[in-house]
């Protein structure tokens, strides 16, 4: 396992730590390269690290956000990720950042991800910054332990871009980046809080099939050090 634990008093500290953490990793991308890239995860983890991140005093208008996965919504509904983002994330400071959406209104969800697969390459790669989150069931991404396309979302061989993932606890059809898009970004986050995500997160790192945790795909094999964030 290639990851490094940082742990936290609670989930504002983390916040925090975090957003200091991502910010100095943009500031260091735009002085050597001019602009940055950073993937985000929804769920109601990231919140409070989206609304730090806001805050911060960097050179938003040369910095890219894109969503390591995504719900086949538009951005007005409820459970998009990109309307979470847009709430959280793209205000204030932050406003001036491009946004990437991996949704579009295109007559299918393959569609829609060769679309946002052609956009993703145009911002060069790696990623500066891939932020993951993690589910109880041990997924990460849209990578869903029995999903439609599973071995081929965590496959070395499978290219950068984005698919589609259909998965019993999914509920709707999702687009996700694949694992070679987002095993070598500059800085490799996992954010999770709680005790019951730590417990997860153990059973991750002991041994068993991949496709039984998904997460592993990551712990085991990204080319990047993971850097797991977490509070209580």
């Amino acid at each position: 396992m290639n990851a490094r634990l940082h742990e936290f008093k609670d989930g504002a500290a983390l916040a925090e730590g975090l957003a200091d953490r991502v910010s100095a990793t943009l500031a260091d991308a735009i002085a050597a390269r001019g602009r940055a890239t950073i993937a985000v995860s929804g769920g109601s983890t990231p919140k409070a690290f989206f609304k730090a991140m806001s805050t911060r005093d960097i050179d938003w208008a040369k910095v890219t956000v894109t969503l390591i996965d995504e719900r086949f919504v538009p951005a007005d509904n409820p459970r998009s990720n990109h309307l979470l983002v847009a709430e959280n994330l793209l205000q204030g400071k932050a406003k001036a950042a491009t946004f990437l959406p991996l949704y579009r209104d295109a007559g299918s969800a393959e569609e829609a991800a060769a679309i946002a697969t052609a956009d993703a390459a145009t911002l060069g790669h790696p990623f500066d910054v891939a932020i993951l989150g993690m589910g109880t069931d041990g997924h990460t991404a849209s990578f869903f332990p029995g999903g439609s396309k599973l071995a081929e979302a965590i496959s070395p061989e499978t290219p950068r871009g984005v698919i589609t993932m259909e998965a019993e606890g999914a509920g709707e059809t999702r687009l996700t980046f694949t694992f070679t898009s987002l095993q070598d970004a500059r800085l490799l986050v996992l954010h999770i809080e709680g005790q019951g995500k730590k417990d997860v997160l153990a059973a991750a790192e002991s041994d068993g099939p991949e496709t039984d945790m998904p997460i592993r795909a990551v712990l085991r094999r990204a080319a990047t050090p993971v850097d797991i964030y977490w509070a209580p």
